[in-house]
């Protein structure tokens, strides 16, 4: 099949990584993976594992954006696509604007995902018009039902899939961990609790420094680490993180190591990992991605975090917003030598493949067996 995959740019989120993950997935089984967006950094990477990438400023939630109707139906004659695969609204928006103005014979199937819980609008309206919508989680899957005309007959939960071997058989080199301990030496020595993900307010890192200061109170050789990017418009946000950590007494140990793309490595350094966002995230792929790598992981019993923790690790489910249970459990934790993990097969990257052809095989009328 001819694929080719649309969503605003490709910098660090978990949709992007995923995005990037499955494409190299398909390009690996031989089908032609395309994708299209404002480009980013992990453009580099999606083209070394075998796909192609179409730079289109289709990002900006503007009506500057609907320009792009043009070039995108030129591109949609040009690619001939089976399937075109929508993953967030404004690209959408295009997609289905320039799909209007094709032929019908030339018209390909439109896959939409739903990664997340979008405003009930007629903006997020169009993510609920494609040939089938997939659902993130069980979470998402019912606030589609309730808030979208969506047949249930049209509407797939398919987790996001992780490349389990690539977390799990990694080792850290020597070199990476001094090349790391140089550049951050308060980190040495300690028992590391990671906090991942872009910094954003309803991410959690202010309850994270919360927990942090209750943490240190007991284990003074714990270190806090937040890894994620402050992206443009979060600045503001960024020094009320840095004020509120020296009003905790935690300059010292608690470091903001900024945007990385050694995640692999920084789970594995890594004792525990926090999850804390203050709403309901629809699926927290971090969490996959760390349990993967063998460190354990607490979060809040919310969202879709909250269900892949009911099916791979129990024990770090904590009472949403609780800081206090949240610090009581991360003690716990970090005194258990073998924490029980398991990653059913729903949740690996091979079983997102293999669901997501099937959708695609689904509107195109296919047979299972088909290429």
């Amino acid at each position: 099949m001819r694929i080719l995959q649309a969503l605003p740019a490709l910098y660090s989120g978990g949709v992007e990584r995923g995005t990037v993950e499955f494409a190299a997935d398909l390009a690996r089984q031989g089908h032609e993976s395309f994708v299209v967006s404002n480009g980013g950094p992990l453009a580099e990477r999606l083209e070394e594992q075998g796909s192609t990438h179409i730079t289109m400023p289709i990002h900006r939630k503007s009506p500057a954006s609907f320009g792009q109707i043009r070039p995108m139906r030129k591109l949609i004659r040009e690619l001939q696509p089976d399937i075109i695969h929508v993953r967030s609204r404004m690209p959408a928006w295009i997609v289905r604007l320039a799909w209007k103005g094709l032929p019908e014979h030339q018209q390909p199937a439109i896959v939409s995902t739903f990664h997340g819980m979008y405003s009930v609008n007629p903006y997020s309206a169009i993510m609920a018009k494609s040939d089938h919508v997939i659902a993130v989680s069980n979470c998402v899957r019912n606030y589609v039902l309730k808030n979208f005309k969506v047949p249930e007959e049209k509407l797939s939960v398919i987790q996001r899939g992780v490349d389990v071997d690539y977390f799990k058989q990694r080792t850290l080199s020597a070199e990476w961990q001094k090349t790391l301990l140089t550049q951050y030496p308060e980190l040495a020595g300690k028992r590391i609790l990671m906090m991942p993900g872009r910094i954003s307010r309803w991410k959690g890192q202010l309850q994270f420094l919360d927990v942090m200061a209750q943490i240190l109170r007991e284990k003074p050789n714990c270190h806090g680490i937040v890894v994620g990017g402050a992206e443009p418009g979060k600045e503001r946000f960024m020094e009320e993180l840095e004020q509120y950590r020296a009003k905790l007494g935690l300059t010292g140990k608690v470091t903001f190591l900024g945007q990385r793309d050694d995640m692999a490595e920084m789970y594995l350094f890594s004792d525990l990992v926090c999850h804390m966002s203050t709403k309901p995230e629809p699926f927290g792929r971090t969490v996959t991605e760390a349990l993967s790598s063998g460190t354990p992981v607490v979060a809040f019993n919310r969202g879709g975090a909250a269900e892949t923790l009911q099916a791979c690790f129990r024990d770090g489910l904590v009472t949403p917003d609780d800081t206090h249970e949240f610090a009581r459990v991360a003690l716990r934790l970090l005194k258990d030598k073998t924490p029980n993990i398991e990653i059913p097969h729903r949740f690996r990257l091979q079983a997102q493949t293999e669901a997501t052809l099937e959708v695609y095989r689904k509107v195109l009328g296919r047979a299972p067996s088909s290429p």
